[in-house]
């Protein structure tokens, strides 16, 4: 079973398949070419029989039948020309079934009569007519019994069939061994090095050195080479990274509780009157609390492991209408006005809590540009539907986001988009919409403002295309 399940073993079944096959076309047309040259040449010891009779008109009764016994055949009639013909005859065990003119038969014709012989197995007597040989007369017609023609067809036949087999063997052991060392071996190389590599991936010596010959088998050396080196250098940096980000960790940590004391002694000279430190003292004090916020911000994203969304029916306008009453309240007495287009009764399948969490930090994103351009604006929330997918966007007339922070919107720690900022929310936003099997992007944003977009599937995954 397990040879017929290999690569291996089903080409050496393939090739006995199809040489046996070859062989069978080859064996139809053999077998009748068989029955014609045998057909043929009971004509021609049939025209050296009736030939006797030239020398001698009249043969007695016992020559004439060792004659025809020898041709065997039943009679024998040659026209010589349109006047003369010679004949010799014996008698017929049974009625003439058919007759057969072997002068210009097609292939087709002489398949179709040989099967058809085949499959008649009691003894005949049909009729063959032919050309004399050597131009010895104008026709030469015979009677002679089906039997000994059907059995040397069935003798012709199984040799012809043994033959193939014989044949059909030796091709598939020569192909399968050459199969073997040509394809399989090389193949089985391959797969030990993936087999060694995904035990050690960052060992570089499991790492393949590309040596088949077969251009096919060296394309998929190389492929493979190259995945090799591209993983074993993004684990090398992932270690690194997650090494880099313990440090950073533990340094934010301690770094965290020296600016919360640094806090406190600030806070106590609020109260004092010198006019320096009066001026001073605010600057310092927002400065001091953007670091502990990005202290704090940097240990939340180290320790943040999102659990899966629970996909539930949820209602957008409940979501929308609880974030834009949060954000109303923050934005206070500033000129910032908020709009919502949501469909009524849209109901989408989503995580309600984290995609509270993504519009949430979209619209308050927008709030502190607009209102960091100290002009007044507009943030408006908006959604629609189709066959594929519900679509919900966040837009702002705010000033744009910088040309840097564009580039890198999606990167942990890109301060560019707010001064101040730690660059983890929109970062945190696109993985949880990941996780629905979405996506978040940045449509537009220029002068006039800023448009983002989440992307939310309708199709459930199936466990086929989970696997893929």
């Amino acid at each position: 079973m397990k040879l017929i399940n290999s690569l291996s073993g089903r080409f050496l079944i393939l090739t006995t398949v199809f040489v046996m096959l070859a062989e069978i076309m080859i064996f139809v047309p053999s077998v009748a070419r068989f029955r014609a040259d045998y057909l043929m040449e009971r004509l021609e010891r049939a025209q050296l029989a009736s030939l006797a009779l030239l020398a001698d008109d009249m043969l007695d009764y016992d020559l004439e039948r060792e004659l025809l016994t020898n041709a065997d055949v039943f009679n024998v009639v040659l026209r010589r020309d349109e006047v003369r013909q010679l004949a010799l005859s014996s008698p017929i065990p049974s009625p003439i079934v058919a007759t057969y003119d072997m002068r210009d038969p097609t292939a087709m014709q002489l398949i179709g009569e040989a099967f058809a012989q085949l499959r008649e197995p009691e003894d005949q007597v049909i009729r063959v007519i032919g050309h004399p040989v050597a131009d010895g007369g104008l026709l030469i017609e015979v009677t002679m019994a089906t039997a000994p023609l059907r059995s040397a067809m069935l003798d012709y036949g199984l040799r012809i069939l043994l033959l193939s087999a014989v044949i059909s063997v030796i091709t598939a052991v020569m192909l399968f061994i050459a199969v073997r060392i040509l394809l399989v071996r090389p193949m089985e190389g391959v797969v030990s090095h993936i087999k060694s590599y995904a035990a050690a991936p960052e060992d570089a010596r499991t790492i393949i050195v590309p040596s088949a010959s077969v251009t096919e088998l060296r394309a998929a050396e190389e492929a493979l080479l190259s995945m090799q080196t591209e993983l074993t250098g993004a684990l090398r940096q992932k270690e690194r990274l997650a090494q880099l980000g313990g440090a950073v960790a533990k340094i934010s940590h301690d770094l965290r509780n020296i600016l919360t004391t640094t806090q406190l002694f600030a806070d106590r000279i609020e109260t004092s009157q010198d006019p320096l430190v009066q001026r001073m003292l605010p600057k310092l004090l927002g400065s001091i609390g953007r670091a502990v916020n990005l202290c704090e911000t940097t240990l939340a994203f180290g320790r943040a492991e999102e659990p899966p969304p629970a996909l539930t029916r949820v209602l957008l306008a409940g979501i929308v209408a609880d974030v834009l009453d949060s954000e109303r309240l923050a934005a206070g007495d500033f000129a910032l006005s908020f709009a919502e287009d949501i469909p009524a009764g849209m109901i989408l399948r989503a995580d309600g809590e984290q995609l509270f969490r993504v519009i949430s930090n979209l619209v308050r994103n927008a709030r502190q540009a607009i209102i960091a351009g100290d002009k007044p604006g507009e943030i408006t929330i908006s959604a629609c539907e189709d066959d594929i997918a519900w679509w919900v966007s966040v837009i702002d007339t705010g000033p744009g986001l910088p040309k840097r922070a564009r580039e890198d919107l999606f990167q942990p720690f890109n301060a560019g988009a707010r001064k101040g900022g730690s660059g983890l929310g929109l970062v945190i936003s696109a993985e949880l919409i990941r996780g629905h099997g979405g996506r978040l992007e940045l449509k537009r944003s220029d002068k006039t403002g800023t448009e983002f977009v989440i992307c939310l599937p309708k199709a459930e995954l199936n466990i086929a295309q989970a696997a893929e």
